[in-house]
């Protein structure tokens, strides 16, 4: 299973996003290992644009994994951005929430977003 981020999603979604990740988007979707998060979620409805594309996200609901966020996943994502934080690197909190997600359930992650290659080396 692999957490794909709303930076790949998006670029899933649009007709003309990013070829490359769109393919690699899609590949998960085909084998069955793309998978999602409630923060992802609320990120994706919160920049929806269009009925195509909401009507895509209501498909995906019935069908994608959702990865849960328990207490668990909120400690990791704050110790992760107090560790973040002490190295000078700052990071969304939502991007903390879903690395700590992946982190949790122990799935890789799928993005086009260079806060999780920095999260990645801390």
């Amino acid at each position: 299973m692999v957490l794909v981020d709303t930076s790949s999603w998006i670029q899933q979604l649009r007709r003309t996003g990013d070829r490359e990740i769109r393919g690699r988007v899609e590949s998960l979707l085909k084998a069955g290992e793309a998978a999602w998060c409630p923060m992802v979620r609320l990120e994706l409805w919160s920049h929806v644009s269009g009925a195509n594309e909401r009507k895509v996200l209501r498909e995906y609901e019935d069908v994608l994994p959702d990865l849960p966020i328990s207490d668990a996943v909120w400690k990791r994502a704050q110790d992760v951005g107090d560790r973040a934080r002490h190295r000078g690197i700052t990071v969304p909190a939502s991007d903390l929430l879903i690395f700590a997600c992946s982190q949790h359930h122990k799935v890789d992650m799928e993005y086009n977003d260079k806060h999780f290659d920095l999260l990645a080396g801390i």
